[in-house]
């Protein structure tokens, strides 16, 4: 059961993290975005994301083997180099340390994404763990049947 909905108590912050969402799905290949959200909801543990994106990918066309290889992405074959850089950028962000982001990541990943992709695939890892946070805070569960 949900503790509350969000969009309807607080719905110009909700709003403003909607626009966020909107400007990466612009600006973010589909594909990457996709596998970015997938392993950032593993990752904090949310049901109705991890529900949704993998929904979703599906829906666009990506391979269920994919998806489910997600989870252990460094030792699957499925994975071009621009999606690797993305999804070690993507757990790195989202379990920020204490020294942040190590820069053998960082330089990873800047070294197949341009400057302003780099940016752009920031603000959707830092858009997916801001959504992450509110639906297992507020324990939002997927639909049972869609």
């Amino acid at each position: 059961m949900s503790r509350m909905d969000t969009a309807a108590v607080a719905p110009e912050a909700y709003r403003a993290v909607l626009g966020l969402e909107k400007y990466v799905q612009k600006n973010v290949d589909h594909t990457v975005l996709e596998l970015v959200k997938l392993r950032a909801s593993m990752m904090n543990g949310c049901a109705f994301c991890v529900d949704m994106h993998s929904r979703d990918a599906l829906a666009a066309g990506e391979s269920s083997r994919r998806l489910f290889a997600v989870a252990a992405w460094r030792e699957a074959p499925f994975f071009d180099e621009r999606e690797r850089a993305a999804l070690a950028l993507t757990e790195a962000v989202t379990r920020l340390g204490e020294h942040g982001v190590p820069d053998d990541v960082w330089d990873a990943a800047a070294k197949v994404w341009s400057e302003k992709e780099l940016a752009d695939l920031l603000i959707a890892i830092a858009t997916i763990n801001v959504w992450n946070r509110i639906s297992v805070s507020t324990r939002t569960e997927p639909p049972v049947e869609v």
